[in-house]
């Protein structure tokens, strides 16, 4: 069985490449470098971007859980799935990244402060969101189960972005908006960083609509061939 893909992805996915290449040389070439960290400091945009990204994945991940337990249609279960596996990832490389950036900065890989721990719960959440699917045979129940689940998990995000916001000290520094915490760690933020922010970020937006949409129809794949083999085997 065979499925073309369709063009327009196909562009999406030239386009993604280009642009994750062109935010790496931004990031390691053009960027200024920070005052405090040093070079280290130029993972800052890979790792806000995929943090960034995942979060809003999980919580896109909202939409279909709600959806399919309105309508019971199996789609929507995929494309929750779909949403959940790559935020997932996105959310590991930043975890990964955000470690790989405390080490210089703070002089350890990893410290039980406000955002990490709360990132880690959310990240552990969600890898058990797919231990206990694959745990349960009915299609139908784990679709149902999965649903409620991601409802459940994405009350960890909100939570995790505005962890450092909440208290009074945080190593973490505020990237977006004001918070009324003492961060550890000061960022001389020029207008040119910041201009490389927002492009890395939008760079992975685009990354993640790739994936997404690339997932989806994995999904759509698998399902035809359940289909096949229920009727072979009937």
């Amino acid at each position: 069985m065979q499925q073309n893909k369709p063009v327009t992805l196909r562009i999406l996915d030239g386009v993604s490449i280009l642009l994750i290449g062109i935010t790496v040389y931004l990031a390691l070439f053009v960027a200024p470098t920070e005052v405090t960290m040093g070079a280290v400091q130029r993972v800052f945009y890979i790792h806000v971007s995929t943090a960034w990204v995942g979060m809003l994945g999980f919580i896109a991940a909202v939409i279909p859980s709600i959806l399919y337990l309105r309508t019971k249609d199996m789609k929507w279960d995929r494309i929750e799935v779909a949403a959940i596996e790559i935020s997932s990832v996105f959310f590991f490389l930043a975890i990964v990244l955000g470690s790989i950036w405390a080490r210089p900065a703070w002089n350890a890989w990893w410290k039980w402060e406000a955002r990490l721990t709360t990132a880690a719960i959310a990240e552990l959440l969600y890898f058990a969101y797919f231990m206990l699917r694959a745990g349960i045979d009915n299609p139908e129940r784990r679709a149902r189960f999965g649903a409620v689940y991601a409802l459940i998990a994405s009350v960890s995000i909100p939570i995790t972005f505005m962890s450092i916001r909440w208290v009074d000290r945080t190593l973490h520094p505020v990237v977006f908006g004001v918070s009324k915490a003492t961060s550890e760690i000061e960022m001389a933020m020029t207008f040119d960083m910041v201009k490389i922010l927002l492009f890395a970020i939008f760079a992975f937006s685009i990354v993640f609509i790739d994936l997404f949409w690339n997932r989806i129809r994995l999904g759509d794949l698998q399902e035809k061939v359940e289909q096949l083999k229920m009727k072979v085997t009937m």
